[in-house]
């Protein structure tokens, strides 16, 4: 490699230039060599100076002085769930002093990036804070105490926290009944997909719910992540105390979404709280009488059942009902409902005869058990209750509404418990 450069005075030069013969210089080379004697009739013409490689280096790459990096983060930026700008690095410097010496308070910590807008400093926050904006939740509720039912429609949702790579979220909202939250009282909405604002309007009922319960329960709505892939992710929650709802009022809410822990403990107090429930109640069923004079019968109704207890594995049951007329009047007094599957919430809508004289009626009793069906093996009873002359409470007065208002279908939820199981059956 060699490079051109005029050639230095013969007396500095360390290589010799040898003597040209030619007379056609030029008079401007004359000025290149002041030493050049007055007889010659020209200097001798330029010639290229050769270097050295290491001397080229050490001339003309010099880098010059070598600038600090102000953040390595500059260079290989955090992985962000959202799309966004990195700042430029000399801005960087200023915000990191501003983070540790301004009012803002330290409470970044070394290498984190802040955005240049409030909107992304906020998103940053929320990765490490757990108090930070989660969204809002609107819903409405209405207790209808005629029908014992709970009305819970789910409007929308605003700003939710972005769950997914894509900086959006699959959302869906997921009701329980505290204390003693389980699947026999989570109803769940649809899932919408990349939003963070769905709207659902989706209307979710409670059934069975009675006027006690109101004083006692908490409705807990959870706002969740739908991930096919993985487990969902719990975004936020609200609850509401439903003995602050009144009766036939529907009452709108607007409320921010909150994380709250879930820790073992927590949960192990709800299961002791609900131990109790469970070992007297064991679900609830809705039944209907009616005694009819034309035909000279007892119809009962076997419509619905609510918050029934798990008897499967899977966390569900495949009920059916049985209802017995005793003292026992052979197989016209036993009649079986059809089976559903994996529910604890399950519908019947179905009827049943039976031809019996009034004065004979008010001497018998009505046994009504819910099962759990198993293919091969024997069914699990689940629970059970007794309509008649000798029951008390609640389901004397079913019995007794029946036989008073003749043809009149008389309506009512019934706590089953396990001490109701038919006294003369087999879990057939």
């Amino acid at each position: 490699m060699s490079v051109s450069k005029p050639p230095p005075p013969p007396s500095t030069s360390h290589l010799a230039i040898p003597p040209s013969s030619s007379s056609s210089s030029t008079p401007s080379s004359s000025a290149s060599s002041p030493s050049a004697t007055p007889h010659s009739t020209g200097p001798p013409p330029p010639s290229p100076v050769k270097i050295s490689m290491q001397e080229h280096f050490a001339i003309n790459v010099c880098p010059g002085p070598i600038l600090p990096i102000p953040q390595i983060s500059d260079f290989f930026p955090r992985f962000h769930d959202y799309p966004c700008t990195p700042p430029p690095p000399r801005e960087k410097k200023i915000l990191k002093e501003e983070t540790f010496n301004g009012e803002t308070g330290g409470g970044y910590k070394d290498g984190e990036r802040r955005g240049e807008n409030d909107g992304d400093r906020e998103e940053v926050v929320d990765s490490d804070d757990d108090d930070t904006y989660l969204g809002t939740l609107e819903f409405s509720l209405l207790f209808d105490q005629e029908n014992n039912c709970l009305h819970c429609t789910i409007h929308k949702a605003k700003g939710l926290k972005a769950m997914d790579s894509n900086g959006l979220a699959d959302p869906y909202v997921k009701l329980h009944l505290l204390p003693g939250a389980s699947k026999a009282n989570k109803l769940r909405t649809k899932t919408l997909k990349n939003t963070l604002n769905p709207v659902w309007n989706e209307t979710l009922v409670y059934h069975g719910i009675t006027a006690a319960d109101m004083t006692t329960k908490t409705l807990r709505l959870c706002v969740c992540d739908m991930d096919r892939l993985g487990r969902n992710e719990f975004i936020g929650e609200v609850r509401v105390a439903l003995k602050k709802l009144k009766e036939g009022e529907n009452k709108r809410y607007n409320m921010g979404l909150e994380r709250i822990a879930q820790n073992k403990e927590t949960n192990n107090q709800t299961v002791e709280q609900g131990a109790v429930i469970a070992e007297e109640e064991r679900g609830r069923i809705l039944v209907s009488l009616c005694y009819n004079t034309e035909k000279g019968c007892l119809l009962v109704g076997i419509i619905r059942c609510a918050h029934l207890a798990a008897m499967d594995s899977n966390g569900y049951s495949d009920p059916f009902v049985k209802i017995i007329l005793q003292p026992d009047m052979g197989k016209k007094s036993k009649y079986k409902t059809t089976v559903k599957k994996k529910t604890l919430n399950p519908e019947f809508n179905e009827e049943f005869s039976y031809e019996v004289s009034l004065d004979q009626l008010a001497k018998k009793t009505l046994e009504i058990s819910v099962w759990d069906y198993d293919l091969g093996m024997s069914n699990d009873f689940i629970g059970g209750v007794e309509l008649g002359i000798n029951a008390n409470g609640q389901r004397l007065r079913h019995w007794f509404e029946c036989l008073k208002n003749k043809g009149k279908k008389v309506e009512y939820w019934h706590t089953l418990t396990q001490q109701g199981a038919p006294s003369s059956d087999k879990a057939d």
